[in-house]
C-alpha cells in the first residue's frame, strides 16, 4: 500500500513538472516568433529601399551619360556652338539680373527722407542721402537736387535727360541676349540641313534608300534642332524676367521723378518767397 501511494505521488510530481515545462515553452515561443518576424520585416524593408534607390541612381547616371552621348552624336562642331551660345547667354542674363537686383531700392522711403530734409532746408543733406544710396532712382534725384536753385523747369529737363541715360544702362547687353536667343535655333537648323545632306550623301554612296542608311544623318539633324530650341527657350525665360525688372525700375524712376518735382516746388514755395 505504501508503495502504491509513493508511485502515485511520483507520477503526480512528474506530471506537474511536465506541465510547467510545456507552459514555459509556450510562453517563450511567441517571443522568439516575434523576434524572427521583426528581423524578417527589417530585411524586407532594406531590400525594398535598395530596389527603389538602385533605379534612381542608375537613372541619374544614365541621364548624364545620355546627354554626353547625344551631344557627341549631334555633330560635336555644331553642338559646341550651341553650348557656347548657351553659356554666353546665361552669363549675360546672370549679370543683368544681379545688376537690376542691386538697383532696386525702397524708393518711397528715399523720397520721404528727401522731403523731410528739404522741409528743414537741408539741401546738402538731401544730396548726401542720394549720393550714399545705390540705384538709378537715387542718381536721378541727385541730378535734380544739383540744379534745385535753377528753377523747376531746369530740374525737370535734367531729370528727364538723366532718366534716359539710366534707362539705357538698365537695358545694357539685352541686345546680345536676343542675339543668342536667335542664334541657338538657327545653329540647330543649320545642323539639321547638314544632317540631311549627310543622309543624302549616304544614300548616294550606298545606292539604297533603306532606313539604316538614312538613320545616321537624320539623327544628327534632329538632335541639333532639339538642343538649339531648348537653349533658345531657356534664354527666353531669363530674358523675359529681365525685361519685367527693367520695366519695374523704369516705372519707379518715373514715379520718383514726379514726386521729386513736387517736393522741390514745395521747397521753393517755402524758402524762396
Amino acid at each position: 500500500m505504501k508503495k502504491f501511494f509513493a508511485f502515485v505521488a511520483m507520477m503526480g510530481l512528474l506530471t506537474f513538472g511536465f506541465t510547467q515545462n510545456v507552459n514555459a515553452q509556450d510562453e517563450a515561443a511567441p517571443a522568439v516568433t516575434e523576434e524572427v518576424a521583426a528581423e524578417e520585416v527589417a530585411e524586407a524593408e532594406e531590400e525594398v529601399v535598395e530596389e527603389v534607390a538602385a533605379p534612381i541612381e542608375e537613372e541619374s547616371v544614365g541621364l548624364h551619360k545620355n546627354l554626353k552621348v547625344k551631344f557627341i552624336e549631334g555633330n560635336a562642331g555644331f553642338m559646341s556652338l550651341v553650348a557656347v551660345a548657351l553659356i554666353l547667354g546665361l552669363a549675360l542674363c546672370i549679370e543683368r539680373i544681379i545688376f537690376l537686383s542691386l538697383s532696386e531700392i525702397n524708393s518711397k522711403k528715399l523720397m520721404k527722407e528727401i522731403e523731410e530734409a528739404l522741409e528743414k532746408g537741408d539741401v546738402e543733406g538731401a544730396k548726401t542721402l542720394c549720393r550714399d544710396t545705390r540705384g538709378p532712382v537715387a542718381s536721378i534725384c541727385y541730378q535734380g537736387l544739383m540744379r534745385i536753385d535753377e528753377g523747376v523747369d531746369v530740374v525737370e529737363r535734367s531729370v528727364v535727360s538723366y532718366g534716359s541715360v539710366q534707362a539705357s544702362n538698365l537695358e545694357k547687353n539685352l541686345s546680345w541676349i536676343t542675339l543668342f536667343i536667335a542664334m541657338s535655333p538657327s545653329l540647330g537648323f543649320l545642323g539639321t540641313v547638314i544632317g540631311m545632306v549627310q543622309a543624302f550623301d549616304d544614300i548616294q554612296k550606298a545606292g539604297d534608300i533603306s532606313p539604316t542608311v538614312v538613320a545616321g544623318g537624320m539623327k544628327v539633324a534632329l538632335i541639333t534642332t532639339i538642343f538649339g530650341i531648348v537653349v533658345a527657350l531657356v534664354l527666353q525665360v531669363f530674358y523675359n524676367y529681365i525685361l519685367s525688372k527693367v520695366e519695374a525700375l523704369n516705372t519707379d524712376m518715373e514715379d520718383s521723378s514726379v514726386t521729386l518735382l513736387d517736393i522741390i516746388m514745395k521747397y521753393n514755395l517755402k524758402f524762396k518767397k
